[in-house]
């Protein structure tokens, strides 16, 4: 390798070791600082004395590398944060509500409730109750806004509602309803999905003139579809829907994309079986509630969180999932009515619910942002 190139990484090695050691005495300097805050309940956040160091820190910085500098001192401020809030307690209205549930004693997830699912007997929410609850008394509604609404109302301690597909992405009539209703999520599941494609018994595949499922089903069964000649494709509300109407149908030359157990619950038969595009094709569901219950072993944190229109605020956001050391598993945008260019954000991350620093970020969001929501700590199974 060129001599000059090993001659500058050696030095840069050695300003390395003294920037470690240097940060290690800042570190040091800053618990210190974390703790007498804490006595006292002050923030952890001080804009503008954080202002007041980025305005120092880069006044004698030159021109070439200002910006640079700018963001080292911030990703800085960001880990002192993270490091300070260990030693801090922080209150908010959630976090206080948080902080009441946690002291109560845990309970383990109920194995029997009344629940409200989307669709018919045999539809892919249904499935999803049935693996979420040993028995269950489920209730259905014709869309998912009557789910949010039976939860709200009290009529069903829990709905059961599709978030997401491997295949096909977000269910985005389910995240627009999210901001409207007042709910918690207490676990989440994972269903595989394995369509089928159901006629009645004695019917052939050539027979067939049309097939009707729900739009998601139909999209994650393109590549089969396409071998299909002169078929009509028609939507309907539910995949459980799709096959009741074909069994009610009087007709022979009518199909179903729906599931094996549909086959069964409706007397069908199976023409072809795994005619979704992925093997790997899987469904996550939410399980919500009115009360916000936070049952033993939670592992993953859902919250909504709105950010000013202005450039690097989700990337400031981000970084303090960095500094935490949190795994974000997923992150969704909705657009938000009657503003200009402005969105509300989605994030499910991994998170110990009981520890100071995860606390200490939710009220600090709670407190900082114009829209800010808890959505639940809960498992996922």
């Amino acid at each position: 390798m060129n001599k000059t190139i090993l001659e500058k990484r050696k030095q840069i090695d050695d300003l390395d070791d003294q920037i470690a050691k240097i940060y290690a005495e800042r570190m040091a300097l800053v618990k210190e600082i974390g703790i007498e805050k804490a006595k006292t309940n002050a923030y952890v956040l001080d804009p503008s004395r954080e202002k007041d160091i980025l305005n120092r820190v880069t006044a004698g910085a030159d021109g070439e590398i200002k910006i640079f500098t700018k963001q080292v001192f911030e990703t800085l401020f960001e880990t002192s944060r993270a490091y300070q809030s260990k030693f801090s307690h922080l209150a908010s209205n959630i976090s206080v509500k948080i902080r009441e549930t946690l002291s109560r004693k845990r309970e383990a997830f109920p194995d029997f409730a009344s629940v409200a699912c989307q669709g018919v007997k045999g539809a892919y929410s249904y499935l999803a109750a049935e693996k979420l609850f040993k028995l269950s008394d489920i209730t259905y509604f014709k869309n998912f806004e009557g789910v949010f609404n039976a939860v709200e109302s009290g009529l069903c301690k829990y709905g059961v509602l599709p978030i997401e597909n491997s295949s096909v992405g977000s269910v985005n009539e389910v995240y627009d309803l999210m901001k409207k209703y007042r709910f918690y999520v207490v676990r989440s599941v994972k269903l595989q999905v394995r369509h089928c494609l159901l006629a009645k018994k004695g019917v052939r595949l050539e027979d067939i003139k049309e097939i009707i499922s729900h739009e998601q089903a139909l999209t994650q069964s393109t590549a089969f579809i396409k071998t299909l000649k002169d078929v009509k494709i028609t939507v309907c509300d539910n995949t459980a829907l799709a096959a009741q109407t074909v069994a009610e149908s009087g007709r022979d030359d009518i199909a179903a994309i729906s599931s094996k157990e549909c086959a069964e619950l409706y007397a069908l038969a199976v023409l072809k079986s795994g005619v979704q595009d992925s093997d790997s094709n899987f469904t996550r569901f939410i399980c919500i509630s009115k009360s916000l219950d936070i049952f033993k072993n939670p592992h993953k944190i859902s919250i909504m969180v709105s950010l000013p229109h202005e450039s690097g605020s989700l990337n400031k956001l981000l970084s303090k999932f960095t500094a935490l050391g949190l795994n974000l598993t997923k992150l969704e945008s909705r657009p938000l009515p009657d503003t200009a260019f402005e969105f509300l954000f989605y994030f499910d991350f991994d998170a110990d619910i009981e520890k100071e620093e995860v606390l200490n970020l939710l009220a600090e969001l709670d407190n900082r942002s114009e829209q800010f929501t808890f959505l639940g700590s809960y498992s996922e199974v």
